[in-house]
């Protein structure tokens, strides 16, 4: 008989269980049902994936979640017990919907997709020891977090729980107050993530009542979020972050807690036949009250005005009164051809969803929008990028042909329009690819002096430093893109763990890489290098077999012509990095 091979890991594993379930579900069973269900998809569901969690089973009272990284476990727990305090302010204390929250840090067998062991069991008892509302954590969860989250624990000492013959020590997550040594925030309502006035732009409703104008409607909050984001007296949260809440109930006191910002934009449109009305309000996100609200109701010929108007009308409310007329801003229209304006915001909408399927009709889109209108900047611009998503993710059958193909779009954006940050974000990571750094960081620089709030650029420049030999200075403006986009793209970690990896701060790099869902050979071979800077043999034999599982033919010097370093001292440490971790050369 076959002896079956038992899957060990090390987890952090979360515990959450519902307060009061069955006292509730005896007084208003369907109400209660409906609440929790509400909370799951607009809250719970939503924080474990943001937060790289996989959701190991719920029961009907409770859930349990296994993380790869302790600091997203944690992050986790606080977003979604914050949260919950917010959405029961308004509401009676005996229909109030609270958790009990417990996090562990321990050995887990994995068994068709469950988690078992004591590791878990650990988590489940520290569940049970904290408040309504609240979250324990062993303490190795303590250790591992430090200051590093800028929260605050209660250390309980050890205690003897049921069915553990030894005791664990417990320490209790404060929810209410900074660390000590912290100061609290000004604005306790609202966590600022910047000095400057900061704003979200939700995405505008569609009031069309056609599905097809959806587009239309996501176009324009975005092109009001770029155009906003020029001003460098502002901070902007990037569309891919605001998106989150499309076709959602929101609070805006919430959205401002959860981005940290002081005003969130919302907005309608209507559009019917050649006339658009739109509709926005600038709310205050401590005090819920409108500062300002306007409608617009026009000739769709007139959409780029409207635009430059809410845009300015926007910045001049904001605290400091900021003037628009200050900003250097190109007051240009794109294109007089409107069809070719909204085939370039359907285009733009399509390429976000990253697929192969969506990124060939984003591309048909844009071939639509230059048929229409050749000398369209923007659409060249972004038609280079479509066509750069596919030659990196395969989508192409001729790589070469289609690298032609970004390389030509560009210089026609280029030669139309010198500044479109766009362009100059898209050449700069062309140049990189080519080896010419000094290029590379000329458009670069361009592209964050004409938009210095896009989080796609500011990342860009994180990396940009990083293979000029720049790290430390690249971790930081990495760190800047996840602040400027909450929800941002899972690469933004390998961004990261690149730059602590050539930082030479190898605990780092290896957390930042484990916080990607689905890793790759280059991940991998990444906290191989790492693994094995720090003499942990074990964990980079482990990585290395990783690699060669996904890229059987990996070798040390082929994989390293692929990376963009500028010196040779940096190729040099992590070449015997890798082999250090027994890779072939």
């Amino acid at each position: 008989m076959e002896q079956r091979t038992v899957e060990r890991r090390l987890a952090a594993i979360l515990a959450a269980d519902m307060v009061g379930y069955s006292r509730l579900m005896e007084v208003d069973e369907t109400g209660t049902l409906a609440r929790l269900r509400a909370h799951r998809l607009e809250l719970i569901d939503p924080a474990i994936a943001k937060n790289r969690g996989r959701l190991i089973k719920t029961t009907g009272d409770g859930l349990l979640v296994e993380f790869r990284s302790v600091t997203g476990a944690v992050e986790c727990a606080v977003e979604l017990q914050r949260q919950m305090a917010r959405r029961n302010a308004d509401v009676p204390a005996a229909h109030r919907i609270e958790f009990r929250i417990g996090i562990n840090l321990g050995d887990v067998i994995i068994e068709d997709g469950d988690i078992f062991g004591d590791g878990v069991n650990v988590a489940a008892r520290l569940q049970v020891l904290a408040p309504p509302g609240g979250i324990c954590v062993s303490g190795a969860i303590r250790d591992q977090v430090g200051d590093r989250l800028g929260i605050a624990f209660d250390d309980l000492g050890e205690q003897s729980v049921k069915n553990l013959a030894r005791p664990i020590r417990v320490c209790r997550v404060r929810l209410d107050e900074a660390p000590a040594g912290r100061a609290a925030p000004s604005r306790p309502a609202v966590a600022l993530v910047s000095d400057k006035p900061s704003v979200a732009v939700l995405p505008f409703v569609n009031m069309s009542g056609d599905p097809e104008q959806e587009f239309f409607a996501d176009g324009l909050t975005e092109d009001i979020i770029t155009a906003l984001s020029r001003f460098r007296e502002l901070f902007v949260i990037s569309r891919n972050s605001a998106f989150v809440h499309k076709g959602k109930a929101v609070k805006v006191q919430d959205v401002a807690v959860e981005f940290g910002v002081q005003y969130v934009v919302e907005g309608s449109v209507r559009k019917a036949g050649g006339r658009v009305r739109i509709t926005v309000q600038l709310i205050d996100g401590e005090t819920d009250r409108h500062v300002w609200a306007e409608r617009y109701d026009r000739d769709l010929q007139d959409i780029f005005a409207i635009q430059d108007e809410v845009t300015a009308a926007i910045v001049a409310t904001l605290p400091g009164r900021v003037e628009a007329a200050r900003h250097d801003r190109a007051k240009r229209k794109p294109t007089d051809n409107m069809a070719a304006y909204e085939c370039v915001l359907a285009g733009k909408v399509l390429h976000h969803r990253s697929t192969s399927e969506d990124n060939a009709a984003a591309l048909a889109m844009l071939e639509r929008a230059l048929a229409l209108d050749p000398k369209y900047a923007h659409a060249h611009a972004w038609r280079a990028c479509v066509l750069g998503q596919a030659w990196v993710h395969g989508w192409c059958e001729d790589r070469d042909a289609t690298w032609q193909q970004v390389v030509a779009e560009l210089q026609t954006a280029l030669a139309l329009d010198d500044n479109d940050s766009d362009v100059h974000r898209i050449l700069a990571a062309v140049n990189l690819v080519g080896r010419d750094h000094d290029r590379a960081m000329y458009h670069q620089e361009r592209a964050l002096g004409l938009n210095p709030n896009n989080d796609l650029i500011v990342v860009q420049q994180g990396e940009l430093l990083t293979w000029l030999g720049r790290p430390e200075e690249g971790i930081g403006w990495i760190q800047n893109a996840m602040r400027l986009n909450p929800y941002h793209p899972e690469r933004y970690w390998g961004h990261l763990g690149r730059a602590y990896f050539v930082a030479r701060r190898y605990v780092e790099a290896i957390e930042a890489f484990s916080r990607i869902t689905s890793p790759d050979h280059t991940h991998h071979a990444f906290m191989a290098a790492a693994s094995a800077q720090m003499g942990d043999q074990t964990a980079a034999r482990a990585h290395a077999r990783e690699v060669r599982k996904r890229q059987p033919d990996f070798a040390v010097e082929a994989y390293l012509a692929t990376l963009h370093y500028k010196l040779e001292g940096d190729r040099a440490h992590h070449r015997d990095a890798l082999l250090k971790a027994g890779l072939a050369p």
